[in-house]
């Protein structure tokens, strides 16, 4: 099992530009970090939705350049999966498209809701019938039987009683809307791109396709836009927001702005914290790679120690490998991780990471970094403790599978094998954020809290799979 944490989906969405469907393609690529299960687009030519979905990553679900021709038109909403709600399946991808009396509707959804499963209890109770397990049909569903007569009105009522994180892009013929919950879990951008319109998950896609960030789509903001231009409204009640954390740790792109700061700037500065918060003496700084990597940045600087590549990671293992017949141990870690000994042997290291989940891969690549030669290796972690599961679109284990629920940091240490560990406080991770000293309920947290800004339903188990 891995052990990282995975963000469920990233969206993207264009209106008004005659390369939409390729511009959204390029967009997803930019996102692909955000799910690698599945992907799609639909497009709009003005009169008729068209989609293309499949199961894979975005270079190889479009490969053909003639999938665009089957894509025409100036309007497209585009999405990227990793399955939380509903189970890894064809009939899953998004975005979702559906016809009803209304015409021709599209959903793409970055988040999870956490009362799904009792409203699709009562709407298959009043004859509705689905199609998917995703919790984002029973979105479409409420739309379906909503009364009001504008998109935006209906929108409004079929959300105002689902809970939890949604990040949404609707497309029908004629127009593009989008919406981010109150609570503001995800992040959702706006930009622009000549004249036309475009709304992300994050930044780091406008910059790829050379569009203009505009602003932060604000929690409980909805917009809608179509020839007319864009309109936008706050229709939900107020509520303190509590974006997640977890995207400025892990999630997100480092090469992206959200919730209004600079993601590489704030990981930097998690690793800053870190060596006040856990200095030692120690001869150089190791990150674990991709993610580690700015945060030692930081922790080299503020610990006056030099920061080297001492691991480097293959970027082409895929999700699957066949093992050799005969035993190599630690054979996963070792097709992804390899050491470089010249930077290791006979040194102190700090290994830098940004979490650990159930602390296997961590004991394998502390094995890996003594056998290299180190004679003292030290891991120091830019987050707290994640002691339990998340319900808002993040792919975590069950809280029995995550080793800081049920062990101190000390036996933390001596299961991987380290001279040392070291995790980042929560008063560290809101300083590095930019928050001032006392201030609550800023940020979600409860992967390190258990403190839920949303509630959710009895669960059958504790993973937010149990939702479903």
């Amino acid at each position: 099992m891995e052990e990282k944490f995975h963000d469920k989906c990233g969206v993207f969405g264009i209106f008004g530009h005659p390369e939409a469907a390729n511009l959204t393609y390029l967009g997803l690529y930019a996102l692909q970090h955000r799910g690698q299960e599945s992907c799609g687009i639909v497009a709009s030519d003005g009169n008729q939705l068209r989609a293309y979905r499949k199961m894979g990553l975005v270079s190889d679900v479009f490969k053909r350049p003639s999938v665009f021709d089957e894509l025409p038109g100036k309007s497209a909403i585009g999405h990227v999966r990793y399955s939380t709600a509903g189970a890894s399946d064809d009939k899953n991808i998004q975005p979702i498209m559906v016809d009803y009396h209304r015409g021709s509707i599209a959903v793409a959804h970055n988040g999870n809701l956490v009362n799904a499963q009792e409203h699709r209890n009562r709407l298959e109770h009043e004859g509705s019938i689905f199609s998917t397990t995703a919790d984002t049909e029973v979105i479409i569903h409420q739309i379906a039987k909503a009364q009001a007569d504008s998109l935006p009105d209906r929108v409004v009522e079929a959300l105002t009683n689902l809970k939890g994180a949604y990040c949404l892009t609707f497309l029908t013929e004629t127009r593009l809307v989008a919406v981010r919950d109150p609570n503001g879990f995800r992040p959702l951008a706006l930009g622009k791109l000549d004249g036309a319109f475009v709304v992300a998950s994050e930044t780091c896609a406008f910059d790829l396709i050379e569009a203009e960030f505009i602003r932060e789509i604000e929690p409980g903001e909805l917009i809608v836009i179509d020839k007319n231009g864009m309109k936008s409204y706050h229709p939900f009640d107020k509520i303190q927001p509590s974006p997640c954390v977890f995207e400025f740790i892990y999630f997100a792109r480092p090469d992206s702005t959200i919730f209004g700061k600079e993601v590489y700037g704030v990981r930097k500065e998690f690793g800053r914290v870190l060596a006040r918060e856990y200095p030692i003496d120690a001869d150089v700084v190791v990150p674990i790679p991709d993610s580690g990597v700015p945060a030692a940045v930081g922790y080299a600087e503020e610990a006056g120690l030099p920061f080297e590549t001492g691991l480097i990671r293959n970027h082409y293992v895929g999700r699957t490998f066949i093992e050799p017949s005969q035993s190599i141990r630690h054979f996963g870690v070792k097709l992804k991780l390899n050491p470089v000994r010249e930077i290791i042997q006979g040194k102190r290291v700090v290994l830098i990471d940004d979490s650990i989940v159930r602390g296997t891969t961590a004991r394998k690549i502390v094995k890996m970094v003594r056998n290299a030669g180190a004679a003292e290796v030290h891991v120091r972690i830019s987050s707290p403790p994640t002691s339990f599961p998340c319900y808002y679109g993040i792919d975590t284990p069950t809280r029995k599978e995550l080793i800081s629920s049920s062990h101190s940091v000390e036996e933390i240490n001596r299961y991987i094998t380290a001279d040392s560990l070291g995790y980042l406080s929560r008063g560290g991770v809101l300083k590095a954020a930019g928050i001032p000293d006392g201030a609550t309920g800023y940020f979600c947290d409860a992967c390190f809290s258990g403190e839920y800004p949303v509630k959710f339903p009895r669960l059958k188990s504790d993973s937010q799979l149990g939702l479903f």
